[in-house]
C-alpha cells in the first residue's frame, strides 16, 4: 500500500487567507443576499475574494509572463534603452518578493519563493554578462546606435521619418565601408594587437544578424503600406541588408580569422571560473569548479576499474579497450535499430514493475514516439536523444562510409541498452510526462541537474539493481558512466581556460573511447549547442545528487522507493537541493543557505 505523499495546497499566502477570512466573518451577516435561489455572497465578500493576493504559482506566472513581454518587445542587440528597461524589471520583481512575508507562507509557497528570487537575480546577473560581452565588441559596430534608435522607436510605437530613416540607411552603408576599408588598410598592425577572439567575432557576427532580421521586421511593416516610406525606404534598405549579410562574414573571415567552410571547426567562448562560480550558486551547488572536477576524477577511476573487471570476465585480460571494441561490434543492420528502441523499453518497463521501483502511468507508456536524427544533427548529437519522442541516431543514406560505420558503432545494442531507460521510462519521457501534470508553473526554472540528473540517478541505480546481465552490458553502462564523468572534466576545463575544443576532443578518445567523429560532435554539442556552461557538467553532478538524497530518504529516512521517485518527479525540475530541503522537512529560510556537501557515488 502506497503511504500518502505530504502535498500541501497552496492558494494564497496564508496573511491574505487570514484577511479574507475576517473580513468575510465581519460582513457576512450585513452582505449575505439570501433571496432567490439561495444564499449569495454580497459584492464586498466576492471582491476581496476575487481580488485577493497573488498566489507564489501566480507570482511565478507573472514574472514569466512579464520577462517574455519585455523580451519580445525588445528583442533586438546593442540597446541600453532594452538593457535599463530589463534591469528595471528584475529589480522592482526583487522589492515586490522582498515584501512577501516569507514565514507566513505554506512550505510548497516558501520553495516557490526561493526559485523565484533565484530566478530573478540570475536573469539580472545574465544581463550584466550580456551587457559587458556588447561592450566588448561595440568597436566592431559603429553603425549600429542609429540603427537600433529605429527600432527602440517602433517599440514605442513612434512611426518613421520616411527620409530621415532612408538617411539612417545609407549613412550605415557607408559607416560599413569606411570601417571595412579602414581595417583591411591596418590589417597587419590590428592582426597583431587585437583582442578580438574568435568567439567574440562570432557572437558578434550573430548579433548583426540579429539586428539585420529585426530591421527587416521593421521596413516590412510600412513598406508599400506607406507608399511615401517605400519611394524613400526601399533602395537604401536593400543596399543595407546586402551589406549587413557581407559584414557578418567580414567579421568571421577578416575580424575572426573563422574559415566558414570548415564544416569540423570546434570554436565555444569560455566564460571563466567567475562566471562559472555564479553559476553553480545559481544552480544552488556548494562546489567550486575545481572541486567538480576532483569529484568526476574519483568516479572516472572507479570507471576504470569496472572496466577492466568487464574485460578479464570477457576473456580479454587488462585490455578493456579490446572488449570495448568488441562490444561495438554487436550493431544491428540499417534499418533494424527502431525494434530494437522499442525491444529494450519494453526490458526496462518490466525490470522496473517487476520490482515495484516507480509507477508507471500507462498513457505514459503507450504515448512515447520514435524519429530519425538527420545526418547534418549527428554531426552535434551522435547518439539518440529522447522524451517523449526518441531521436534515434543511426546512419542514412547521404552520410559518408566511415561516418556511417561509427554511427552504428557507437550505438551499438549494448550502448543502446545502457541508456534507452535514460531518454524513455523511467528517465526523461516519464519525466516530461509528470512535470506536465505536477507543478507545471515550476516549468520556468527547469535545470539540467535535475532533468539529466535524473535520468543519470536512474543509471546509477540500475546498476546497484544488477539490471545488466554480462560483461558487455557492464561495459555499455561503464562507457556511458565513464562519459559522464569526461564531461564534467573536459567541459569545466574548457571554461576555465585549461583545455583547448582539440585538447578536450583527444580526451573522449582516449580515455573513453570515442570514435573520433562522435568525440568531436560532443565537444561541438557542448560549446557550441547552444548549452549553458554547466550543461554537460550536471549529468553526473545531478544524479549523484538525486543518489545521495536516496540515500537520505529511503536508506536512512523510512520512505520506500516507489514513494521516494514519485515525490522527486511530482516537484518538476528544479534544483536537487531545493527537493531535499522540502522532502526533508527542512525549515525552509528566505535566506536559504547553499551548502549541500553531498558524497559522491563511487565506493
Amino acid at each position: 500500500m502506497r503511504i500518502p505523499l505530504m502535498i500541501v495546497a497552496s492558494t494564497r499566502s496564508v496573511s491574505a487567507v487570514v484577511a479574507t477570512c475576517l473580513f468575510l466573518t465581519s460582513t457576512a451577516c450585513a452582505s449575505t443576499d439570501v433571496s432567490g435561489d439561495g444564499a449569495r455572497l454580497g459584492v464586498e465578500a466576492v471582491q476581496a475574494e476575487a481580488l485577493g493576493l497573488a498566489t507564489l504559482p501566480e507570482l511565478c506566472a507573472q514574472y514569466s509572463a512579464d520577462r517574455g513581454s519585455l523580451t519580445r518587445l525588445l528583442r533586438f542587440p546593442f540597446s541600453d534603452k532594452r538593457n535599463a528597461r530589463m534591469l528595471r524589471l528584475g529589480t522592482e520583481w526583487l522589492d515586490k518578493l522582498d515584501a512577501v512575508d516569507f514565514e507566513a507562507l505554506p512550505r510548497p509557497d516558501q520553495v516557490d519563493w526561493l526559485l523565484l528570487r533565484g530566478e530573478v537575480e540570475h536573469d539580472l546577473a545574465a544581463l550584466g554578462d550580456q551587457t559587458a560581452r556588447e561592450a566588448e565588441v561595440m568597436h566592431l559596430v559603429p553603425f549600429a546606435p542609429p540603427l537600433v534608435a529605429l527600432l527602440e522607436a517602433r517599440a514605442n510605437r513612434e512611426l518613421p521619418s520616411p527620409k530621415d530613416a532612408a538617411d539612417v540607411l545609407a549613412a550605415a552603408s557607408e559607416s560599413l565601408s569606411s570601417f571595412q576599408d579602414a581595417w583591411k588598410k591596418q590589417e597587419e598592425d590590428v592582426q597583431d594587437s587585437s583582442v578580438v577572439s574568435p568567439s567574440a567575432a562570432r557572437r558578434c557576427a550573430s548579433s548583426v544578424s540579429s539586428l539585420r532580421r529585426e530591421l527587416g521586421s521593421w521596413y516590412g511593416f510600412s513598406a508599400e503600406y506607406d507608399p511615401l516610406f517605400t519611394w524613400w525606404v526601399q533602395a537604401p534598405w536593400q543596399d543595407l541588408e546586402a551589406d549587413l549579410k557581407d559584414f557578418e562574414k567580414f567579421l568571421e573571415t577578416k575580424v575572426g580569422g573563422i574559415d566558414p567552410d570548415n564544416e569540423s571547426l570546434l570554436l565555444g567562448d569560455p566564460i571563466g571560473n567567475d562566471a562559472l562560480m555564479n553559476e553553480l550558486r545559481y544552480e544552488r551547488i556548494a562546489y567550486t569548479p575545481a572541486e567538480l572536477i576532483e569529484i568526476a576524477n574519483k568516479e572516472f577511476a572507479w570507471c576504470d576499474a569496472r572496466r577492466l573487471e568487464a574485460a578479464n570476465a570477457m576473456g580479454l585480460g587488462d585490455d578493456w579497450r579490446a572488449a570495448q571494441e568488441q562490444v561495438r561490434s554487436k550493431h544491428v543492420g540499417p534499418g533494424e535499430q527502431p525494434a530494437l528502441i522499442a525491444e529494450l523499453s519494453d526490458e526496462i518497463v518490466a525490470f522496473l514493475g517487476e520490482r515495484n521501483l516507480i509507477e508507471i502511468p500507462a498513457l505514459a507508456n503507450e504515448s512515447w514516439r520514435m524519429g530519425m536524427m538527420s545526418a547534418e544533427r549527428q554531426k552535434f548529437t551522435p547518439y539518440f536523444t529522447g522524451g517523449e519522442v526518441i531521436s534515434i541516431a543511426y546512419p542514412t543514406e547521404g552520410m559518408g562510409h566511415d561516418a556511417k560505420a561509427q554511427s552504428m558503432r557507437g550505438n551499438n545494442r549494448h550502448f543502446s541498452r545502457a541508456t534507452v531507460h535514460h531518454e524513455l521510462i523511467p528517465g526523461h519521457h516519464l519525466q516530461g510526462y509528470m512535470a506536465n501534470r505536477w507543478s507545471g508553473h515550476r516549468g520556468m526554472f527547469r535545470t539540467p541537474f535535475l532533468v539529466e540528473g535524473w535520468a543519470l540517478y536512474w543509471e546509477l541505480r540500475l546498476w546497484d539493481l544488477d539490471f545488466p546481465q554480462s560483461p558487455e552490458d557492464e561495459l555499455g553502462m561503464l562507457f556511458w558512466r565513464a562519459h559522464r564523468s569526461a564531461r564534467i572534466i573536459f567541459s569545466l576545463n574548457f571554461h576555465l581556460g585549461n583545455w583547448s575544443a582539440e585538447e578536450c576532443v583527444d580526451f573522449l578518445v582516449e580515455r573513453v573511447g570515442h570514435d573520433r567523429n562522435n568525440a568531436e560532435a560532443e565537444v561541438r554539442r557542448s560549446i557550441q549547442g547552444g548549452y549553458g556552461p554547466l550543461y554537460q557538467a550536471a549529468y553526473m553532478v545531478g544524479g549523484i545528487q538525486l543518489y545521495a538524497l536516496h540515500d537520505e530518504l529511503v536508506g536512512e529516512g523510512g520512505w520506500s522507493e516507489g514513494d521516494f521517485n514519485e515525490a522527486v518527479l511530482r516537484q518538476n525540475s528544479i534544483a536537487p537541493d531545493l527537493i531535499r530541503a522540502y522532502l526533508r522537512g527542512d525549515t525552509l529560510t528566505r535566506d536559504q543557505p547553499v551548502d549541500w556537501r553531498f558524497p559522491g557515488v563511487a565506493k
